[in-house]
């Protein structure tokens, strides 16, 4: 299994702490953001890693070094046009999508090392789900997901972190073009098939830090040992 991580876009939720800097190098109690992603991809197993970066990935660069690779998202134009940018060299693999907003203490090596095929979606109950794309679900299943839903149809929230087997770029080609897309459109598929598994964190933790009220939260929580940093 491959890694890519998607940092790319403007970082406009954090304006104007990303005029001179990318969001996840932003600190939480001294350690930049992605230094606790990677920490949970590479404890998962994961050792070939993409980054996708926007004009700060020299600094990513500079900050993450060898332990992945690069990819230069010169203007943003949405989810797929990034992740497409990062397509020579993960195919014919199977995928960790990961948003670079994200963190969590979630152990995924196990599930890393089982996976064979379909996707495995994370999910967590948010107080904002209009924010979020959200779980649908029927007789106790999650069969659909809506994106950012502007009427109330649950607080369950997919997003952020994802596993997906190698048919992910086929299914990404197919609906690329839609109107409004976003990841959402690839994870339906999986979903209507009944082919994802589904993950709540539980009594682990997952915190988008992509807005200030997520990220003072995020250094609330490593300061009080939730999320940690080896060495």
């Amino acid at each position: 299994m491959k890694a890519i991580i998607v940092a790319g876009g403007h970082g406009s939720r954090l304006f104007p702490m990303t005029k001179f800097t990318h969001k996840t190098l932003l600190p939480l109690n001294g350690k930049p953001i992605i230094d606790y992603a990677l920490q949970t991809i590479t404890n998962a197993g994961i050792t070939d890693i993409t980054i996708i970066g926007n004009k700060f990935i020299d600094k990513i660069r500079q900050h993450v070094g060898e332990k992945a690779s690069y990819v230069l998202e010169e203007e943003p134009r949405g989810v797929a046009a990034a992740l497409q940018l990062a397509r020579a060299g993960n195919q014919n693999c199977n995928l960790l999508i990961w948003f670079s907003d994200n963190i969590t203490n979630i152990d995924l090596s196990n599930e890393v090392d089982s996976f064979t095929s379909g996707a495995i979606l994370l999910t967590r109950e948010v107080g904002n789900p209009s924010e979020f794309g959200i779980a649908v679900q029927k007789n106790g299943e999650i069969v659909d997901v809506i994106e950012k839903p502007s009427e109330f149809v649950g607080n369950l929230a997919i997003g952020g972190i994802y596993i997906f087997d190698e048919t992910f770029w086929q299914r990404l080609d197919s609906v690329q073009g839609d109107q409004n897309f976003s990841i959402s459109n690839v994870t339906r598929q999986y979903l209507k098939e009944g082919i994802a598994k589904i993950i709540n964190v539980g009594d682990n933790t997952w915190i988008d830090c992509g807005t200030p009220e997520g990220l003072v939260r995020a250094g609330k929580m490593v300061e009080s040992g939730v999320f940690k940093i080896d060495g």
